[in-house]
């Protein structure tokens, strides 16, 4: 069965690297606890506030299960 997840986290200036570590933490952890048998597409977006400025990210998975 296919499935989709999405994650989300802020970002803040400065921290983006530390921001995109515990994101992709969180995602393989939910992939070991679901027992993912596969990947089919990881796609991020950016979201922004009023003046253009990346203020989160949006990942989303879409995946199999056995």
């Amino acid at each position: 069965m296919i499935k989709v997840k999405t994650f989300t986290c802020p970002l803040k200036i400065f921290q983006a690297r530390e921001e995109l570590d515990s994101l992709d933490k969180m995602v393989n952890q939910f992939i070991e606890e679901k027992s993912v048998s596969k990947i089919l597409s990881v796609s991020d977006a950016a979201t922004t506030d009023n003046s253009g400025a990346s203020i989160g990210l949006i990942r989303v998975v879409a995946y199999e299960t056995a």
